[in-house]
C-alpha cells in the first residue's frame, strides 16, 4: 500500500462527508489568493482547504526531502512534475503525516497556519500545467460506434483500423483553459443540408464531449519509444477534461484531415491534477479487446481505472441538470496503450504534455458523453427540469463535469471542470 493512500487516516482539517477530496487524494494545483499582490504557486487541498506548498516549504515541512523547493514558487506543475513521480510521492507522504489528526507539529500552530491554509473561497484555481502538445484520442468503443451508426451504415460502425490502433489526432494546446473560463460560441464555415454552398455563422450544434486526461513528467529524445511496461513512469496524473465541439463545422471540414476549427475554440480541464498514485486502489479491468493487437500494444493486469463521471447542464438563473451518467472504466484501449502508441514512432514527448481519453461513452443511452449521441444528432431532444429542451448547447448554458473513484474506504474525486457559454462576438 501506499502510505499516503491508507483509508484509516484522517485529518485534523474537516472534511465533509462525500468530499473529493479527502486526505488520501492529496492531488496538486495552481492557485492564487485573490488578496492584492499574491503570486501563482503550488498547492494541494483537503476538503475545502488548499494547502501552500511554498509557504510550507518557507517554514522548513520538505527539508528531509532531497530535491529544490523553489518549484513550489512556479505557476505551472511542470518543474514539479519534472523531478519525477518517486519526488510527488515523498510530498503526498510528507502531506499525509503534517496533516493526520494526531500530528499536532503544524495542527496547533495558529500563526503558521494562517500563511499556509486558505478557505477555497479565498483563491482563484489557475490552469496547473503549462501544456507543451496537447493529443485527443477516440478510444471508447461505444462512442466510435454511435457516431458510426450515425454518419454510415451501422453494420459497419467502426472503421477497419478501429480495433488496431488508438486512434488520436494533434488539437490545439493554447486553447486549453482551466474551469471556471467562460468563452464565446464559435463562429465558422457550415454547410445546410438544403444549401448548395456553405455559409459563416456561429455554430449551431454546440456540444461538450465528456473525458478524462493525462499527462507526463519525463521528457524522451526523438527516436525514442516508450514501451507499456514503462508508459506507468511517464503518467503522472489525471484532470477531468471537456473538449468542447462544434458538430456543423465539423461535419464539413473534418474530411479529409480530421478535426479543426470545430475543436480549437476552447477546451476545457479541471484545475486539480489527481495523481496515477492516488487512483491505485481504483484499478479495474477494461473491455475485452476481441482482435488481437500487435506486441507493442500488448499489456498484463488491470490499467483502466473506476471512476464514475457525471455531465449537468445549468441553464441560465437554473439549477444545474444531470444528463448523464458515464465511468472512465468504459475505455476500450487504456492510457498505456495510448503513450505506448503516441511514441512507437519516436515521436518523442515533452513534460507537461497533455492527452485527452476521447469522448466516455457507456452500453446505455443515459451514458452517453456527448449531446451528438444523447440526442442522436438532435432528433430526440433532451428535456431539463424546467421543461425546456436541448438538442446541443444554447447561449448562456453552464456544462459542469464532476469524477470521482469510490469505494467502501475511500472516495478520491476531481472536483469539476465548469463552464459558460457567451454569445457568439
Amino acid at each position: 500500500m501506499i502510505k499516503a493512500n491508507n483509508p484509516s487516516l484522517q485529518s485534523w482539517i474537516k472534511v465533509e462527508k462525500n468530499s473529493d477530496f479527502p486526505i488520501q487524494n492529496l492531488p496538486f494545483g495552481i492557485f492564487k489568493s485573490i488578496e492584492k499582490d499574491k503570486k501563482p504557486r503550488v498547492g494541494s487541498i483537503i476538503g475545502n482547504t488548499v494547502i501552500d506548498l511554498s509557504a510550507l516549504a518557507h517554514e522548513g515541512y520538505f527539508n528531509k526531502c532531497n530535491f529544490s523547493t523553489q518549484v513550489f514558487k512556479s505557476s505551472s506543475l511542470n518543474d514539479f512534475m519534472a523531478l519525477g513521480k518517486k519526488v510527488c510521492a515523498d510530498v503526498r507522504n510528507t502531506l499525509s503525516d503534517l496533516f493526520e489528526k494526531n500530528n499536532a507539529s503544524l495542527r496547533d500552530n495558529a500563526e503558521i497556519n494562517s500563511k499556509v491554509l486558505y478557505p477555497i473561497d479565498r483563491v482563484e484555481l489557475l490552469l496547473p500545467i503549462k501544456i507543451n502538445d496537447y493529443t485527443d484520442f477516440y478510444s471508447s468503443k461505444e462512442h466510435a460506434t454511435n457516431v458510426g451508426s450515425m454518419f454510415r451504415d451501422p453494420a459497419n460502425a467502426l472503421l477497419p483500423n478501429w480495433k488496431h490502433i488508438p486512434i488520436g489526432y494533434h488539437g490545439r494546446a493554447s486553447s486549453i483553459v482551466v474551469s471556471g473560463t467562460k468563452f464565446h460560441r464559435p463562429k465558422g464555415q457550415i454547410k445546410p443540408q438544403d444549401a448548395e454552398a456553405p455559409i459563416f455563422v456561429p455554430t449551431r450544434s454546440l456540444d461538450f464531449e465528456l473525458e478524462m486526461a493525462f499527462t507526463t513528467c519525463n521528457a524522451t529524445k526523438l527516436g525514442e519509444s516508450i514501451s507499456i511496461a514503462e508508459s506507468e513512469d511517464h503518467i503522472w496524473g489525471l484532470m477531468l477534461f471537456n473538449d468542447w465541439s462544434a458538430r456543423d463545422m465539423q461535419t464539413w471540414e473534418y474530411v479529409p484531415l480530421g478535426p479543426f476549427l470545430a475543436k480549437s475554440f476552447a477546451s476545457s480541464v479541471s484545475p486539480w491534477v489527481v495523481t496515477l498514485d492516488a487512483l491505485e486502489p481504483f484499478r479495474t479491468k477494461g473491455p475485452e479487446q476481441d482482435v488481437k493487437v500487435l506486441p507493442y500494444l500488448e499489456f498484463s493486469g488491470n490499467k483502466n481505472f473506476n471512476i464514475n463521471l457525471e455531465v449537468y447542464i445549468k441553464a441560465q438563473d437554473k439549477e444545474p441538470f444531470k444528463v448523464c451518467t458515464s465511468n472512465f472504466k468504459y475505455m476500450y484501449w487504456n492510457m498505456s496503450q495510448q503513450l505506448a502508441h503516441q511514441t512507437s514512432n519516436g515521436c518523442n514527448i515533452n513534460v507537461g504534455d497533455l492527452y485527452a481519453s476521447g469522448t466516455i461513452s457507456g452500453p446505455t443511452p443515459d451514458s452517453y458523453g456527448s449531446m451528438l449521441e444523447l440526442t442522436w444528432r438532435g432528433t430526440k431532444p433532451l428535456k431539463l427540469a424546467d421543461g425546456s429542451e436541448r438538442k446541443f448547447i444554447n447561449d448562456h448554458d453552464t456544462v459542469i463535469m464532476k469524477g470521482f473513484a469510490e469505494n467502501e474506504l475511500t472516495r478520491i474525486g476531481f472536483g469539476e471542470v465548469k463552464n459558460k457559454v457567451l454569445s457568439a462576438l
